[in-house]
């Protein structure tokens, strides 16, 4: 750290860790360690650049969060830039109405220590209320990945008691939270049954005849959660229900696919009266606080729990990543930047 300047307009400046995406990664194949590279040479100064104005904030990143999408992004973003995702910081600087000095938020962010956000990245940051709470859950179950399992749960399957509920990436950020909000329901969930407590499950990535699983698994009407598409997608098909419902919320079985994957069985959407229907979550985010008001207390009662895979530093960052599409994590992938 040093201080530049006078003692009335002193400003500390800082050295930035960073990862940076050292090379772009192609459309197929999957992203390498040595896709991305870590540096300290960089530095930052504590205080907001002229230019940003007073839209601005400077924070500190906190937690940072391991998503499915940030591999668009690794092919799409400049070479030598800090990769970009969903963290948490504190607002160390800021210029932009909305927010305080000293503010929690949850948002996206760089991959680096510091971070100068703009519009409309500064505009999209969402201000954490509750900090009776681990701050690392606005990555996972209070951030993004919760908004998308309670919209693609209730908003849009809501299943009743007793209905059978299949999530096709169970183990991850969102779809433990899926299984768990339908076990609540009184649904039965297909997946992971020792580490959540869901009634049954397989391993997709080691089952040879993945529509004889379902068969083997689901007997009544289920309501799919699929993150991951492909032929686990063609599958699920072939074992609907007349009236089903699908809520898609992404497709990581094509992420790493130079070409993609054809689905062959969509006449059983006619055939069966199935509805399914894609969705982002940021064009729900106006739903956030009813969200919170249901899931909140089931935190507080151990109802809900939020698995995390932490990574220690921003140094562990690139691999935490890479594990991401190899499936070696077990719920929410967590980087830890600093102590709170």
């Amino acid at each position: 750290m040093a201080i530049v300047g006078g003692s009335e307009e002193a400003t500390v400046v800082v050295r930035n860790k960073q990862v940076i995406l050292r090379e772009y990664v192609p459309a197929s194949g999957f992203p390498k360690e040595s896709d991305m590279c870590v540096t300290t040479i960089g530095t930052i100064k504590l205080m907001l650049p002229d230019q940003v104005g007073s839209d601005g904030v400077l924070v500190k990143n906190l937690y940072l969060s391991c998503d499915p999408s940030q591999r668009s992004r690794m092919t799409k973003t400049p070479q030598q830039r800090p990769i970009r995702g969903y963290g948490v910081a504190e607002i160390l600087v800021c210029g932009h109405p909305n927010f305080e000095k000293g503010d929690l938020v949850w948002g996206i962010t760089g991959w680096e220590e510091y971070s100068v956000l703009t519009k409309p990245a500064a505009d999209t940051l969402t201000k954490i209320q509750h900090t009776d709470v681990p701050l690392s859950y606005y990555t996972g179950i209070l951030g993004m990945p919760g908004m998308t399992a309670y919209i693609g749960f209730y908003e849009i399957c809501s299943p009743k008691k007793g209905q059978y509920v299949f999530i096709s990436a169970a183990s991850g950020a969102v779809g433990q939270l899926v299984g768990q909000s339908a076990k609540l329901q009184g649904c039965y969930v297909d997946l992971l049954k020792n580490k959540f407590g869901f009634d049954d499950g397989f391993n997709y990535k080691e089952e040879p005849d993945l529509n004889a699983a379902l068969k083997r698994s689901v007997a009544v009407h289920f309501f799919p959660n699929c993150n991951v598409g492909g032929k686990m997608l063609d599958a699920v098909l072939l074992n609907m229900r007349i009236g089903d419902r699908i809520a898609m919320c992404g497709m990581i079985s094509r992420y790493n696919l130079g070409q993609a994957e054809g689905v062959h069985n969509l006449i059983y959407l006619v055939a069966k009266r199935v509805r399914m229907e894609g969705f982002l979550v940021p064009d729900y985010y106006h739903l956030y606080l009813k969200f919170l008001e249901l899931v909140l207390p089931y935190i507080n009662e151990g109802k809900i729990v939020d698995v995390e895979d932490k990574a220690q530093g921003l140094e562990s960052g690139p691999a935490a990543l890479v594990e991401l599409f190899t499936g070696r994590n077990v719920g929410k992938q967590v980087v830890v930047v600093a102590l709170e």
